[in-house]
Order: structure tokens, then C-alpha cells, then sequence
């Protein structure tokens, strides 16, 4: 497949608190077909973790 299915974009970036749903998300997107683009991002906003996670769908050539 060279897009992304059900028209999502090739770019997306996955944020919210550091959780297991959190985790299902990025977990779902890797089984879609999607890449992590490098490493998370971690922040704390004065009650809880939060992480964004970039993702890329990979060019087909």
C-alpha cells in the first residue's frame, strides 16, 4: 500500500498522557503499516506525564 488507509496522512504526531491507551494508539498505528520518527518526547505538566509520539508512513519505492 503506498498511502495511508481510510485517508489518513503520511505525518502524525500522537500525543497525550504517558498510559496504556496512549500506548494501544501508537501500538495501532505501527499495525496500520506506520514507523516511529525517532524517539518520543516527554514532558510533565505539573500533574502528569505527557508524550507525543511522531509517526511516518514509509515511502514505497
Amino acid at each position: 500500500m503506498s498511502t495511508p488507509p481510510d485517508g489518513l496522512p503520511v505525518y502524525r504526531v500522537l500525543t497525550g498522557p504517558d498510559d496504556a491507551a496512549f500506548c494501544h494508539r501508537v501500538s495501532e498505528a505501527l499495525g496500520l503499516g506506520y514507523e516511529l520518527h525517532e524517539g518520543p518526547v516527554v514532558t510533565f505538566n505539573g500533574e502528569n506525564v505527557i508524550v507525543a509520539q511522531a509517526l511516518v508512513w514509509p515511502s514505497r519505492s
